[in-house]
């Protein structure tokens, strides 16, 4: 069994200092409460869930509080399990610029985890939120050691990134037909 961490990965830790929920079955009850209302675990079991949750920390941070910094690096995403987060891209003017919110099961922050590359996009909390943290080393654990698991997992991130690409080409194209005509 893996151990829980005692604190946030270390690129996290400069972000502030939120309350860890520190029991397992803390952990396994709140990510329980999303079971089939959110995407990433709409195939999962309860079984499914007390696993991931050995793997992942939980935490709570305060309204008005960036828990993810654009362009920062990133080995871990989020899962939010309660609250609301406004996620903020800077423009070339360099103005924050709100591009959406999203609440209970979207996860954030899955591309730098993946692929290790600098943060796209600012996260701010809207209120009060609990959040899971899955980092990249602990993926990999559990790709290893629950190779089943970490494959249900790793079918969804890659369904919900096309999911989002899909949308942004839409949105795309949509734009540039208008600027075309």
């Amino acid at each position: 069994m893996v151990q829980a961490h005692e604190k946030f990965p270390a690129n996290l830790d400069k972000l502030g200092r939120f309350e860890r929920i520190a029991e397992d079955a803390a952990i396994t009850e709140e990510l329980g409460s999303l079971l089939g209302r959110a995407p990433l675990f709409s195939d999962f079991t309860r079984e499914d869930v007390k696993h991931l949750a050995e793997y992942m920390g939980v935490y709570k941070a305060e309204a008005n509080e960036t828990i993810i910094h654009e362009g920062d690096t990133g080995d871990f995403m989020l899962l939010i399990v309660r609250g609301e987060v406004d996620i903020l891209k800077r423009s070339l003017q360099r103005e924050q610029q709100h591009m959406t919110t999203v609440g209970a099961g979207t996860t954030i922050g899955e591309m730098s985890m993946i692929d290790g590359e600098p943060r796209f996009a600012s996260c701010r909390t809207t209120q009060a939120t609990t959040f899971g943290v899955l980092t990249r080393d602990n993926m990999a654990k559990i790709i290893l050691e629950r190779p089943q698991l970490g494959a249900k997992i790793l079918v969804k991130l890659v369904t919900m990134l096309s999911a989002r690409l899909r949308q942004t080409s839409a949105k795309l194209m949509r734009y540039m037909e208008g600027v075309i005509s």
